[in-house]
């Protein structure tokens, strides 16, 4: 963002997808809403404990309605214009919780994910830095027709990656952290405020219209 333009008004839901006290990835979702707020952007900053819900079933659904976790999650997505998620990585793929939350969320209507801006990042001990994961998360997201910034961010051998701080040590790659948010943030602002032509989202663009699956917005 060019300093002497003002960026245009844009809220972000910020939150580490772990339930664990003193996670690496809560370290960096903090880090990456200090980010976006000297940047010009608004934060919201949640935790997984905010929208953590009991296992979906669509009798509870149909019966009790959305729990409270699966409520708050689509109330923030709906105030905000984007989402930044940091996610551990369990057995090379997403955390159950937040796959929970998802299935949850994505049976309102209308479905908040569609056409909405998100961010993956990852924080792991190892060396690949919880990357696998991410490329687990990004296929129901995408699904659902939320716009993954290409570039995810995975922070290797995290438990050594920060400093006292809470910034990455590394300098250069803190610059590359700020960089890659920066340039989400612009692809946020653009999209609020120059749409693109998408309007609707459909399961699969060749099934015959039905009633019972038909999830056009």
């Amino acid at each position: 963002m060019n300093a002497s333009s003002p960026r245009e008004p844009v809220r972000f839901l910020v939150f580490s997808a772990s339930l664990r006290h003193g996670s690496l990835n809560t370290r960096l979702a903090q880090l990456a809403a200090v980010c976006i707020e000297a940047n010009g952007g608004t934060v919201e900053l949640a935790s997984m404990s905010d929208f953590d819900a009991p296992s979906y079933d669509a009798d509870v659904q149909d019966s009790e309605g959305f729990p409270p976790g699966a409520q708050a999650l689509r109330g923030s997505l709906e105030r905000c214009d984007g989402f930044v998620i940091s996610a551990p990585e369990y057995n090379a793929s997403m955390p159950g919780a937040l796959k929970n939350a998802i299935d949850w969320v994505s049976r309102f209507q209308p479905q908040p994910f569609n056409e909405l801006d998100g961010l993956l990042l990852s924080a792991s001990p190892s060396m690949v830095g919880g990357n696998r994961g991410l490329w687990a998360l990004r296929v129901p997201f995408e699904h659902l027709g939320a716009r993954i910034y290409p570039d995810m961010f995975s922070l290797a051998q995290g438990h050594d990656a920060f400093d006292r701080e809470g910034r990455i040590a590394d300098q250069r790659l803190q610059e590359r952290f700020d960089t890659n948010l920066v340039n989400f943030m612009d692809a946020v602002e653009a999209h609020k405020h120059y749409p693109c032509v998408k309007k609707a989202w459909v399961e699969y663009l060749g099934e015959q219209p039905e009633p019972a699956i038909d999830r056009v917005q």
